[in-house]
C-alpha cells in the first residue's frame, strides 16, 4: 500500500473514531448513514467498493469505543458472506437493503461461538414437500431483532450453501443468549423442518469449502482488530489516569511499578498490532497464508487485550472497579472476544497443526 492509501485510511480511522466516541450506541440505521455496512460492497448496489482493509478500521475502532450496533452481523459476516456468493435477483436485492440499512440480518456459519472448522450447522434434506431445513448455531451475532437470517447449510449432495430465511419463518427459532459482554447480542438459531424455496438456496461463487473458511477467518481477524482497538483504549486510559492520580505527594505513573506495568501493556500492542495487520491484508488480498495469519493475529490480540484490560483496572485502583469507571466494559469486551471465532488454545493448536504437516512432507 502507498502512502496516500495510509494517509485515507489515517482520516478514515479518525472519523470513524470521532463518530463512535459521540455515538457508542450506533444502530444499524446509523452505521448504514455513515456507509459502513457497504463498504465492500458493489458501487451498484450503492456500497463503496471498497475492501476488508476499511471494514477492519471500523471494527478496530468499535472496540476502542466499546460500541454497540449490529456491525459485525451486519458488515463483517452480512456483506461478506453475500458478496462471496454467486449474483442472482434476490441476493443482489437483499445486499442492497443491506447496504441502506432497510433489513437487518444475521449470519449463522458455525455450531458454537469457538468453531471455526468450516463444518455447516444446518442441513438441507429433498423431501416429497420440498426442501426442508434443520440444524442449530448457537451465539449467532446480532440474530436478535434481525429479519433475514443467512444459514450455511449443506444441500442434499453434502454441497456447503448458504439459506435465506426469513426471522419468522415456521419451525424457526431465535433465542437470545445473555454473555458476559453487555454491548453485543448474540442468539441461539434453530430450525425444525423449515421449508425452503430453491430460490432461497444461494451457491457461493466458487470453491465452498475455500469460502466458508475466508468467512470464518474474516470473522476471527475482525474479533481480533476489535480486541486491538480495546487494548489500545486501555493503555491510552491507563496512562492518563496514572498522570493525574497522585499518591505520596506525586502521580502514581512516577513510581517505577506503574511505569513496568504501562510498559509491559505497550509491548503486548507493540507485538499485536503487526499480527492484526498482516492478517488484515492477507483477508483484503486472498492467498493461502489467510487462515495462518488469521490464528495468529486472534490467538495473540485476544489474549493480550483481556491481560491488558485486567491490568488496566488493577493500575486504576479501587475506581477501577466501580461501574462508572466503564473499565468493566472493556475487559468484559474482551474476555467475549477471547473465545469468539476460536480460542486462542484452539488458534495455537490450529497452527502447531499446520507446522507438523509442513514438516512432515518436508521429510518425505
Amino acid at each position: 500500500m502507498g502512502y496516500e492509501s495510509w494517509e485515507i485510511h489515517d482520516e478514515f480511522r479518525a472519523v470513524a473514531g470521532d463518530l463512535l466516541a459521540k455515538h457508542p450506541d450506533a444502530d444499524v440505521r446509523m452505521l448504514a448513514q455513515a456507509g459502513w455496512l457497504g463498504l465492500e460492497a458493489p458501487e451498484g448496489v450503492g456500497g463503496a467498493g471498497a475492501t476488508f482493509r476499511e471494514v477492519a478500521i471500523v471494527a478496530e475502532e468499535m472496540g476502542r469505543a466499546v460500541a454497540c450496533g449490529g456491525y459485525f452481523g451486519g458488515a463483517v459476516l452480512g456483506a461478506g458472506t453475500l458478496i462471496s456468493l454467486q449474483s442472482n435477483t434476490f441476493r443482489d436485492l437483499l445486499l442492497k437493503d443491506l447496504v441502506s440499512g432497510a433489513v437487518k440480518i444475521a449470519v449463522a456459519v458455525s455450531a458454537d461461538h469457538e468453531s471455526f472448522d468450516g463444518t455447516a450447522p444446518f442441513a438441507l434434506s429433498q423431501t416429497a414437500g420440498g426442501l426442508r431445513l434443520d440444524g442449530r448455531s448457537v451465539f449467532v451475532p446480532d440474530a436478535a431483532g434481525a429479519g433475514r437470517l443467512l444459514l450455511l447449510a449443506n444441500d442434499p449432495a453434502g454441497t456447503p450453501v448458504i439459506v435465506d430465511v426469513a426471522s419468522d419463518a415456521a419451525g424457526l427459532a431465535i433465542t437470545e443468549q445473555p454473555v458476559v459482554d453487555g454491548t453485543r447480542d448474540f442468539a441461539a438459531v434453530s430450525a425444525d423442518d423449515v421449508s425452503v424455496a430453491k430460490s432461497s438456496v444461494w451457491p457461493f461463487d466458487g470453491d465452498p469449502g475455500l469460502h466458508v473458511q475466508r468467512l470464518l477467518d474474516r470473522a476471527a481477524v475482525a474479533v481480533a482488530c476489535d480486541s486491538l482497538g480495546v487494548a489500545e483504549a486501555m493503555l491510552s486510559a491507563t496512562v492518563s489516569y496514572a498522570g493525574v492520580r497522585h499518591q505520596f505527594g506525586r502521580p502514581i505513573g512516577s513510581f517505577q511499578a506503574v511505569k513496568h506495568a504501562c510498559a509491559d501493556m505497550l509491548v503486548r500492542i507493540s507485538v499485536a498490532r503487526p499480527l492484526v495487520r498482516t492478517a488484515v491484508d492477507a483477508v483484503a488480498e486472498g492467498g493461502p497464508e489467510v487462515s495462518a495469519t488469521a490464528s495468529m493475529a486472534k490467538s495473540y490480540a485476544c489474549g493480550a487485550a483481556v491481560k491488558i484490560a485486567g491490568k488496566a483496572m488493577q493500575l486504576h485502583g479501587g475506581i477501577g472497579y466501580t461501574w462508572e469507571s466503564g473499565i468493566h466494559a472493556y475487559l468484559k469486551r474482551a474476555a467475549l472476544n477471547r473465545c469468539l471465532f476460536g480460542s486462542p488454545a484452539a488458534h495455537r493448536k490450529r497452527l502447531a497443526q499446520r507446522y507438523f504437516e509442513a514438516k512432515q512432507d518436508e521429510e518425505q
